[in-house]
This record gives C-alpha cells, sequence and structure tokens, in this order.
C-alpha cells in the first residue's frame, strides 16, 4: 500500500480524496495555486505545496510542478482526481519514469484510450456493438461521401485524437460536408498536431448510460452498475441518477456485460466507467472509457455500498480485488444534482464570487460533497461546480421528493446557482415518467 499521495487537483474531489487516504492511514499531500491557499482541504493534508500561479497551466496542469511536489515531499503515488491531468499520457509516463505511481490505469490503457478510433476498433473486435460510422481514418472527402451514403445523416466527424469536446463538427446534410471536412481536419492539426478524423452517426433520442467498472492488475473485473446520466446541457452532465428508469432487467444485463467485456478487452485496471448510447429500441453502442473516477460517482456509491475511491486506491497499489460480482446488492435509488455557480436565468453565464452565507441540507439519506463555505471566495479560474447534492431513498419518486426538498434547504447567498434549474428539471413531467434523452435540456427545459 502507498505510504503518502500527493493530491493533484482541487475542491470537492480533492476534500473526497484526503478523507478517503485518512480512512485508510495513507499519508497526504495537497498542492495548490495562489488564489486555492484556503481551500478547506489543505487544512487536513499532511503535507501541503504552492505551486504558483492560478490559471490551471500554471498550477494543475504544471507537469514539472507537481513532479517538483512529489520529489519534495516523498510522495511515492499522486492521485488526479477527474479533470486536469487525470488522463494526460505524458504525465503518467513521467510519473512512471521517475518511480512515482499513478491512481489510475497504466500508460499503455490510455495510449489506447488516447486515439479513440483505436479503442473504437478494438471494443469492435472484442464482439461489443459500437456506434455506426466508420472504423478506418476517414482521409478523403468522397471517403466521407461514401460513408454518408451507408448511414445516413446526420452525422459528426471526430478528430482521432480528439477530447474536451474540440475537433468535433455535426454533419447536418450533403450541403454543409466539404466545409465540415475540411474544419475538423484542420481543428484536429491545430489542437491535436494529427489531422486524422472518423465518422459517427448522430443517434436520435438516444439515452447516455454508464457502467462502473473496477479491475485489478491479475485479470478479476466486475461491474457495479450503471448510471443514467442522459440529462445534459451542452454535452455537459447536470443530473445523473442510478439505477436508470430506462432500463430493463435483460437490457440492463446486457449492457453491464458488455461494460465489462469492453473493459477486458482493452487490458483495464482500477476504477473506469464504460459509456453507451442506448436507442429507443433498446440497442446499445459503445461511447467511451472514462479512465479516472468520475463526478458522479457517489450516487453508485449509494446503492451499492461499495466505496470505490477506496478500491481505486487498493487497485493502483497492485492489490487484488476482493469484491465478487454476487456480492454488489442494489439498493433503492440514488440522485446526484450537480450544483454550479451559474445564473440560469442569464444563459448559465459563470457566478464567481464571494459566498455570504453557506447552508447544505441535512437529513436522512442526504450526502453533500463540497468544498464550499459561508466566506469563500469562487475563484474565476476553474469550473464552476461548488457542490454534489446527492440523495438515497428506497426507490425513485421517494429519491425525487427527497432531492425537492433538500434542493429547497440548500442555501447560498451571494452568488447565483442553479438550484432553480435543478428544481424545474424535478418537476418536469417527462422527466417523472423517465422519458427523457441526451437532448432533452435543450429540447424541454433549456430556459427556466
Amino acid at each position: 500500500m502507498f505510504q503518502k499521495v500527493l493530491i493533484a487537483n482541487r475542491g470537492e474531489i480533492a476534500l473526497r480524496i484526503v478523507r478517503a487516504c485518512r480512512e485508510m492511514d495513507i499519508k497526504t499531500v495537497g498542492v495548490f495555486s495562489d488564489v486555492d491557499r484556503n481551500l478547506i482541504h489543505l487544512r487536513d493534508v499532511d503535507q501541503k505545496v504552492a505551486l504558483g500561479g492560478n490559471s490551471p497551466a500554471e498550477s494543475y496542469l504544471n507537469i514539472d510542478k507537481i513532479l517538483k511536489a512529489c520529489h519534495l515531499t516523498k510522495a511515492d503515488a499522486v492521485h488526479p482526481g477527474y479533470g486536469f491531468l487525470s488522463e494526460n499520457v505524458q504525465f503518467v509516463q513521467k510519473l512512471k519514469e521517475n518511480g512515482i505511481a499513478f491512481i489510475g490505469p497504466g500508460v499503455d490503457v490510455l495510449q489506447k484510450m488516447k486515439n479513440k478510433l483505436l479503442a473504437k476498433k478494438i471494443i469492435y473486435d472484442s464482439g461489443v456493438p459500437v456506434v455506426p460510422g466508420s472504423l478506418e481514418v476517414v482521409n478523403t472527402l468522397q471517403e466521407a461521401k461514401k460513408i454518408a451514403n451507408e448511414i445516413d445523416f446526420p452525422f459528426m466527424l471526430k478528430a482521432c485524437l480528439g477530447g474536451g469536446g474540440r475537433g468535433i463538427r455535426v454533419v447536418e446534410n450533403e450541403k454543409n460536408l466539404e466545409d465540415a471536412f475540411s474544419s475538423a481536419r484542420r481543428e484536429a492539426k491545430i489542437a491535436f498536431g494529427n489531422e486524422e478524423i472518423y465518422i459517427e452517426k448522430i443517434l436520435d433520442n438516444a439515452r447516455h448510460i454508464e457502467v462502473q467498472i473496477l479491475a485489478d492488475q491479475f485479470g478479476k473485473t466486475i461491474h457495479l452498475g450503471e448510471r443514467e446520466c442522459s440529462l445534459q446541457r451542452r454535452r455537459q452532465k447536470i443530473l445523473e441518477e442510478a439505477p436508470s428508469p430506462f432500463l430493463n432487467d435483460g437490457l440492463r444485463e446486457n449492457i453491464c456485460g458488455a461494460a465489462v467485456q469492453a473493459a477486458v478487452a482493452l487490458g483495464y485496471s482500477t476504477c473506469g466507467t464504460i459509456e453507451f448510447l442506448v436507442t429507443d429500441d433498446q440497442q446499445f453502442y459503445f461511447m467511451e472509457l472514462n479512465a479516472r473516477i468520475q463526478v458522479e460517482h457517489p450516487i453508485t456509491e449509494m446503492i451499492s455500498g461499495v466505496d470505490i475511491l477506496r478500491e481505486q486506491i487498493r487497485l493502483a497499489s497492485g492489490e487484488p480485488l476482493q469484491l465478487n460480482a454476487n456480492q454488489i446488492n442494489h439498493r433503492g435509488h440514488a440522485i446526484e444534482m450537480r450544483i454550479n455557480a451559474e445564473d440560469p436565468f442569464r444563459n448559465f453565464i459563470p457566478t464567481p464570487g464571494l459566498i455570504k452565507k453557506y447552508e447544505t441540507p441535512r437529513g436522512p439519506g442526504i450526502r453533500i460533497d463540497s468544498h464550499c463555505y459561508s466566506g469563500y471566495e469562487i475563484p474565476s479560474f476553474y469550473d464552476s461546480l461548488i457542490a454534489k447534492l446527492i440523495v438515497w431513498d428506497t426507490d425513485r419518486m421517494y429519491a425525487i421528493r427527497r432531492s425537492r426538498e433538500a434542493l429547497h434547504s440548500f442555501i447560498v447567498e451571494g452568488v447565483s446557482t442553479t438550484i432553480p434549474f435543478h428544481l424545474k428539471i424535478l418537476q418536469n413531467e417527462d422527466f417523472l415518467r423517465g422519458f427523457f434523452h441526451t437532448r432533452f435540456i435543450e429540447d424541454e427545459i433549456e430556459e427556466i
């Protein structure tokens, strides 16, 4: 087991990691930018190192500074959290060269996942369905037109080395194919140093379902069930729940089995998430693998009783996976609402600033993952997430009702938040009936 873990992150996930490490009797190191010197998790770490600067590039994305902090504190492992360097191949390689463990998958797996088309081909060859489109690089406009005739419009042109929503062009019809093809290749070259692109069909009214995976370095892989992640705004998840209200038992078993199959095909270890698109006719297609702890992992913890972050640390240290599939018993229903410092009345503009009053809901089945407090100044340099409100109850309708009550008693004064938007979602009739898809927010309740 690791002796000392450096946490290369900030905010609520840094606090979550600190607490998990302390429960496991592992010493911790916190790093921070200039504006983050008063983050609450820094009170609990054993050592802390100032990175300097405020922007991500100056601090949490600066590989050299983080490596220096590791050597200075003699940390033997790094937990990247999510975002920042959590899936950065160069960072993981540098850690390996310096004899420092990475709490996540190995370089070989991250290399496979970096090339989205290569990963898609590996999954396809394993027998797991993939989104219709090309399995080879599309080099010419003529090739793109040929594939368009086979799968029909609309579809996406995607950079093979893409990520973060960059290098993607939506093609609605043949008229804009030529411009989109040129733009996608150009942006891919600028952003990723490689102009290779491929084609993926856009599936109308699809659900976004992801499956939580745990895997050790000895070939044992299990799943902890699925999460419903279809409620998104501009491809950013807003509210997640587990289990999905859409899946029947047979489809759930097939999707979760395919997720394990995909993870094995990729040689994956530690914790990760396999994402699928699911259509109205109950066909499902592999979309991607997230090789990190997910923002929404708490809802799976709430229904399974498994501490995913502790398991991730154990698995990364080389311990065998002790859990067996038949030990996982799901109970009840959980919902996570991402509370962002954004103004839903003004097109979700970020609202950094001073939190004058901060009171979180309490009671049975309520969990708050947050780094905020009264008097905390939200900086403008990072994402706008200030809290995750996670609610559990015995079934979905009870969980929704408890979520409403919790939101009503969640007080944040001084900055605008997305709490009113979450309340509107929880009152929507189609949401209550479980009738929604990935474009539901844009189509039904974009404005409040």
